[in-house]
């Protein structure tokens, strides 16, 4: 049986996961908006696993008897000067994500909960991921700042990005 305290915490990781989803939509749409496919196709495919990263959870509590409380999404931003201000705004994010992961883990060793343990494993796996992949980000925008011809490459290497169902929820399908 989970703590009140780490099912409260599981719950608003859910909703944090909720958000974020929402986040990168809406930066994809800003780079739709601005000609940039491919960086609107790289924010779309973070959308679609922030949804995973959600939905992995949900199935936790559901498996573990818990009630989920979807809760309403808070606004989000809606337009950014320039791709390397959407990574830089992404990595600032993903780190804070990275905190309330390392938070739930906390609560779980705390709780001695070697189950809730064992599954965040996973996230913080994926939250090493996801700062470095917008580490790269960052580094390969800010290499082209100023330069069309470099941005019109790199907006086209991002169009070729695709969707790989999380782990977690592809074991689940078979």
């Amino acid at each position: 049986m989970l703590s009140k305290k780490l099912h409260d915490a599981i719950n608003a990781q859910i909703n944090a996961e909720f958000w974020s989803a929402y986040l990168y939509l809406s930066m994809s749409m800003d780079a739709e908006n601005k000609g940039l496919k491919g960086v609107a196709n790289w924010f779309s495919i973070q959308f679609q696993e922030e949804q995973d990263h959600a939905r992995i959870l949900i199935n936790y509590l559901l498996s573990r008897d818990a009630e989920v409380k979807l809760a309403p999404i808070a606004e989000v931003p809606t337009a950014w000067a320039s791709p390397l201000e959407m990574f830089s705004e992404t990595l600032a994010h993903e780190k804070k994500v990275t905190a309330m992961i390392n938070n739930l883990a906390a609560i779980a060793s705390e709780d001695r909960d070697y189950a809730s343990s064992n599954m965040l494993v996973w996230f913080i796996d994926e939250q090493v991921e996801e700062e470095e992949n917008a580490r790269s980000m960052i580094a390969a925008f800010d290499a082209v700042e100023g330069n069309k011809f470099g941005l019109y490459m790199l907006d086209k290497e991002l169009a070729a990005r695709t969707y790989t169902q999380a782990s977690p929820l592809a074991s689940k399908a078979e």
